[in-house]
């Protein structure tokens, strides 16, 4: 039945991956416009339980992703390619590092660069548990801690560790670029199966409503700007209107295509975000508090990092670590599969080892540097300046709003916020027009040629569950988008530790078992009167020649192994009439001889 509904439709695809998520989709949509009511008290009952009993689950997992990474990187296995073993990087570092950049983290800065400083800063998270006093200097070293522990290297860890499954068993084992593909060391050839199409179809849909989340917060963001500019009320009505428009240029740009769709619009928006980076500091109160703030609040978010990667709010329970950080993670790890796939396949040729450090430490320092500058340039305002940053965000709750307010303390302050409302659409339509073409080869197991219907649909889809979310799910706004991804999110990370194992194993099974280490064996050593004992007796099993002299050290029952040199092979038939070159590492690799040294030369 599905088969010929796929054929009918003329569409490219697995039909039971594609129109089993999809089917959850629209059930959703219908389900949540009918029943709002109840789904909503269901959804928000759900993932409050969630909070409060596995918020700790969440904050250890994203813990566990960064140091399994650390190792892999520092292990033997960071010298394996990502492709085959003798395969030059497919881009240059300066090329990798830009697309790096676009890889999703520009629509995560526009909306929390200034929002998570401010935040913090009128409402200190460890203002209980530490005493720290609401804006106040402790205060504002404390929030720029956490809004750089929240976007630095805990959030590229939820990125880079399914970056790095596809980027290993698409371009090693050249397996479908898919979720299941990932778990063909656990499964076999089990990933073409039921259980590998499940979880292609759990992925697809959790990507889906993870991308619609970033969606609506651009949403939200762009309304509040509009209604500052232009007296644009925040309401539902304005909020599907503005879903419309960005899902409408998206699906123009997917019909584009790479090249002259997403690719165009992404260069114009990084030189448009740089810019606005630029036009904050050089224009601010005080550039030299910026950049002076900048390098202090790394070094103090490296020194704590220990605790905050650990912190859960334990004796104050505040429950603010459920609203934020626990959000965080499971908001990032829904759409994970989408920025991995983007990553994995712009790595092709590096190693293990420069793909962990490349992808947690370039995007992880321009946040760092995005974070100082806003973050600053806002606790400048409100510790040396007119203030209001606190008002609007904290007291009134109006987080998209706090990018805009900050701007209406600099000149040209109404030009600039529409050029940061361009910016912000743009990075959304971007996000979602590059979402749905991995959603789409994510549905058809392959990168080649595929209807365009197929992939408008998926833009369709993400900006239906957008309008869902913000319209239709009782709740509205930033509680509707944190209580969903609080319940796709768990999934996902329950996916993600076998996603560990199954790298792990692959890389030994691919790279080799390193046999046990053999080492020298001794015999028992027993004290001078025991071994003198012993050796009245007729049942002596120790061999010794001389108490005083045998048992006071011990004595080796084995030789020491001799460890084989790693050049070495057992010769074979084809090497009878070669030139033996053993004598020297040139030799014993197989490379060229280095060219002698003219002794009458000065070089």
């Amino acid at each position: 039945m599905l088969n010929r509904l796929h054929d009918g439709l003329r569409l490219r695809t697995t039909p039971a991956v594609f129109f089993g998520a999809a089917g959850v989709i629209i059930l959703f949509v219908i389900a949540t416009i009918l029943f709002t009511d109840p789904l909503s008290t269901a959804t928000g009952v759900a993932s409050q339980w969630l909070m409060e009993n596995f918020g700790w689950f969440y904050i250890l997992g994203v813990t566990i992703f960064l140091v399994f990474l650390i190792y892999i990187a520092a292990s033997r296995f960071g010298r394996v390619k990502l492709g085959p073993d003798d395969e030059a990087p497919e881009h240059s570092n300066l090329t990798w590092f830009g697309m790096l950049f676009a890889a999703g983290i520009g629509s995560i800065l526009m909306f929390w660069g200034v929002a998570e400083p401010v935040s913090h800063f009128g409402d200190p998270p460890r203002g209980d548990a530490l005493g720290i006093e609401a804006e106040s200097v402790a205060a504002a070293m404390d929030a720029m801690n956490f809004s750089m522990y929240h976007f630095t290297f805990h959030t590229w860890a939820i990125f880079t560790l399914p970056a790095l499954g596809f980027a290993y068993f698409i371009h090693k084992r050249n397996l479908p670029p898919r979720v299941s593909s990932i778990f063909q060391p656990i499964l076999g050839r089990r990933i073409h199966g039921p259980i590998g199409k499940f979880i292609d179809i759990v992925a697809i849909i959790g990507t889906v409503f993870g991308v619609a989340v970033s969606i609506g917060l651009g949403v939200l963001q762009i309304n509040g700007g509009l209604e500052q500019l232009f007296g644009v009320p925040q309401n539902a009505g304005w909020q599907l209107i503005i879903i419309a428009v960005v899902t409408g240029i998206a699906m123009i740009s997917v019909g584009l295509g790479l090249e002259k769709g997403i690719k165009v619009l992404s260069n114009i928006n990084i030189i448009a975000a740089v810019g606005l980076l630029l036009f904050v500091l050089v224009f601010g109160g005080s550039m030299l508090f910026l950049l002076k703030g900048t390098f202090e609040s790394f070094g103090s978010y490296v020194v704590n990092l220990p605790e905050l990667a650990l912190w859960n709010d334990t004796f104050a329970n505040t429950g603010w670590q459920n609203t934020w950080t626990v959000f965080y993670w499971a908001w990032t790890i829904t759409w994970s599969p989408f920025v991995g796939i983007f990553i994995a396949r712009i790595s092709r040729g590096r190693t293990i080892r420069q793909f962990v450090v490349g992808v947690l430490a370039v995007p992880s320092l321009f946040s760092v540097i995005w974070f100082g500058i806003f973050g600053y340039a806002a606790l400048d305002i409100e510790l040396n300046g007119d203030g209001g940053l606190v008002e609007r965000v904290v007291d009134d709750g109006d987080i998209p709003g706090a990018l805009f307010e900050l701007l209406s303390h600099y000149p040209a302050a109404w030009i600039v916020s529409v050029i940061a409302i361009v910016v912000v659409v743009i990075f959304f339509i971007t996000s979602l027009d590059s979402a749905a073409l991995v959603v789409d080869t994510m549905s058809n197991g392959h990168e080649d040629f595929n209807p365009l219907g197929q992939r408008l649909f998926w833009a369709v889809a993400v900006g239906l569950i957008t309008a869902t979310l913000l319209v239709f799910s009782g709740e509205g706004g930033l509680e509707a988008l944190q209580s969903i991804s609080i319940l796709i999110g768990l999934p996902f990370f329950i996916i993600a530790f076998f996603q560990m194992y199954s790298v792990h194993r692959a890389l030994r099974e691919d790279a080799g078992e390193l046999p046990d280490m053999r080492t020298r064996e001794w015999r028992k050593v027993l004290p001078p009167e025991e071994t003198i004992r012993r050796m009245r007796t007729d049942d002596d099993k120790y061999d010794y020649e001389d108490p005083a002299d045998t048992t006071t050290r011990p004595q080796p029952a084995t030789e020491v192994p001799v460890m084989q040199d790693p050049y070495l092979r057992p010769p074979t038939d084809r090497d009878v009439d070669r030139p033996k070159r053993t004598g020297t590492l040139a030799g014993r690799t197989g490379s060229k001889r280095l060219p002698r040294r003219d002794p009458d030369s000065n070089s």
